[in-house]
């Protein structure tokens, strides 16, 4: 696969990386229903032997379990992936998540990450969501600091809007933005990614196939059929009038990737890629078999004709 600098750091990072959020597994608030630990394990196992060189996690997936799974697969690697993770986003003894851009609390939030992922500096650090918005400078400003110790070798930003990133860049660089972004969520294409083109801020989408809905295995069955800890379950997309819709569309994505090889989930991810402002995508996997059903969005580009197709 062919690396990219990633913004304004010194990281070359394959197109896809692996999303660590659903293998946090039922028990919080965004869950993703029941994940075997082996299974999610082996999926980071297989997706750094076929190549890809990050791994994108968060505190709050899981509550600590996703972070504390990604030190687990890395533990015998000799050459281990980037790990990039996120903050701002806690919890408390019953296990209700709130936010915090304190500068103490975010502190706290990178020494636990560093110890559930057993390393000495976090390669990329994210604020996970600009909230609470007056407490935006603070936090950025303990971000800035962590990266001076040497916590962390490189920060960015998660959810963020044009006017928020102007807040905060005077206080010191951002290496990245990861937003929503697919052909169903393509509303940062009019503002937030042509300024991050022009800033040198580098781009690592998240959900390029809106949660699965754009894998080829989404059906209506089964979206009727999630199990009550999967916070799909109160997704529009994947209720009516939108749910038909939407696998119309897959419908589509397979008959263009069909004649390369491809899944749907990897024509909807490879869509993401054509921009020239995305750096990256991230591509979860809950176990081996879906990280090799996307892998090939790492190399495929969709060409003039099939974008305009699935532009229509």
């Amino acid at each position: 696969m062919q690396k990219k600098q990633l913004g304004n750091t010194d990281m070359q990072i394959t197109p896809i990386g692996f999303g660590s959020w659903a293998i946090g597994g039922a028990d919080w608030a965004y869950g993703w229903g029941a994940q075997d630990d082996g299974d999610a394990i082996t999926a980071i196992e297989r997706a750094v032997e076929l190549g890809i060189n990050w791994i994108d996690t968060a505190a709050v997936y899981g509550l600590g379990h996703s972070e504390e799974l990604v030190a687990k697969a890395l533990a015998g690697m000799k050459q281990k992936p980037y790990i990039f993770t996120k903050c701002s986003l806690v919890w408390n003894a019953e296990r209700q998540v709130g936010n915090s851009l304190k500068a103490d609390s975010i502190r706290r939030e990178c020494e636990a990450s560093l110890k559930r992922l057993q390393v000495d500096a976090l390669d990329l650090y994210q604020i996970h969501w600009p909230n609470p918005e007056g407490d935006l400078e603070e936090g950025w400003q303990e971000m800035a600091r962590l990266k001076e110790e040497g916590l962390v070798r490189h920060i960015g930003v998660s959810n963020f809007t044009v006017e928020q990133l102007r807040r905060v860049i005077p206080i010191a660089p951002v290496a990245s933005l990861q937003p929503p972004y697919s052909m169903l969520r393509p509303a940062v294409e009019k503002e937030i990614l042509p300024f991050c083109l022009e800033q040198n801020i580098g781009v690592i989408v998240y959900s390029p196939m809106l949660s699965g809905m754009l894998t080829g295995a989404m059906s209506r069955e089964r979206a009727a059929n999630f199990s009550a800890d999967d916070w799909r379950r109160q997704n529009k997309e994947f209720q009516e009038p939108r749910l038909s819709a939407n696998l119309e569309l897959v419908e589509l994505l397979k008959r263009i990737g069909a004649p390369h090889g491809c899944s749907a989930g990897e024509v909807a991810i490879s869509w993401t890629l054509r921009n020239p402002a995305v750096t990256g995508a991230i591509v979860g996997g809950r176990n081996a078999a879906q990280v090799e059903g996307t892998i090939g969005a790492g190399e495929f580009r969709l060409s003039g004709e099939e974008i305009d197709a699935i532009g229509k």
